[in-house]
């Protein structure tokens, strides 16, 4: 008998559609790079998490995260919640412009951390090729106000539209800077430390994925890390030739890698619970 637990956004949410894309990575990194910019975030990092050495179990454990509470159960996303949450609790940092002791909970550094996780998302998607809608969009930032709850936040002081998402960017920037803990992270995420045998594929790969990544950041991202990107018209070309490559993988493949989230939701659900690009056009055409 299946477990009928959809979890917390269900097969007929956007996210469930939009999480399952391979261009989430190119998206994961964007985060971080945003992410970087506000002093008490990134200050926060530096001070609670080898991140040079541990980079890359730092991106599988936020991908276990995501796909956790996406496509786990009920359950299972509440507990991955309530674990974030409890660390959280344990950790603080001090401010690097005043000194003040913080704590990594502080409700206006979660909100900073989420806004820029899922407008990288969003962004990325779309930019890539996705065929999201307005109304989709819209949907998607509603949806995330849960994941939102999930680490600590009240979902009514969290953006519920694309636009609101916008407002919130353009009410925070003046707090955002690119000093010198975002200057490491920004070295760091061009060329992270790999085997010497990894170098060619780092090089080849890595580096084009953090490449567009970086270009896909908003202008004002850009320019207070000092680095302008390639024009909006090339990023655009590139990030849909990149969702079209990527796409070409198939989805079977895409969903054994680990954590393998998916394909238990769909062991769980039934086949058509799987997610797809065109459920987001048959939602589209079903929108009034």
């Amino acid at each position: 008998m299946r477990d009928a637990d959809p979890g917390l956004f269900g097969p007929g949410s956007v996210t469930w559609q939009l999480h399952a894309d391979p261009v989430m990575w190119v998206a994961g990194v964007r985060a971080l790079y945003l992410q970087a910019l506000h002093p008490r975030a990134v200050r926060a990092v530096m001070q609670n998490s080898d991140f040079k050495k541990d980079a890359w179990g730092r991106l599988l454990r936020t991908a276990d995260f995501v796909g956790t509470i996406t496509y786990g159960t009920s359950l299972q996303a509440e507990r991955a919640g309530a674990r974030v949450r409890g660390i959280h609790r344990r950790l603080g940092a001090d401010d690097p412009r005043t000194g003040e002791r913080f704590g990594v909970d502080d409700p206006e550094l979660l909100l900073w951390v989420h806004c820029a996780e899922i407008d990288s998302y969003l962004q990325i998607a779309s930019r890539s090729g996705l065929p999201l809608t307005g109304a989709q969009a819209d949907a998607y930032v509603d949806e995330q106000r849960t994941a939102a709850r999930l680490v600590g936040l009240d979902p009514d002081a969290v953006p519920d539209s694309a636009l609101a998402l916008a407002e919130y960017f353009e009410k925070i920037r003046p707090e955002l800077a690119a000093a010198e803990d975002a200057q490491a992270v920004y070295e760091f995420l061009r060329a992270p430390p790999v085997p010497w045998p990894l170098l060619p594929a780092r090089a080849a790969l890595w580096g084009r994925v953090a490449g567009l990544a970086y270009a896909a950041l908003p202008p004002f991202a850009q320019e207070l890390y000092g680095r302008p990107g390639p024009p909006d018209a090339v990023t655009g070309l590139r990030l849909r030739l990149a969702g079209r490559v990527l796409r070409t993988i198939p989805r079977q493949l895409r969903w054994q890698l680990p954590p393998g989230h998916i394909l238990k939701a769909v062991g769980r659900l039934g086949p058509g619970s799987h997610p797809s690009v065109y459920k987001l056009r048959e939602g589209a055409r079903s929108l009034p």
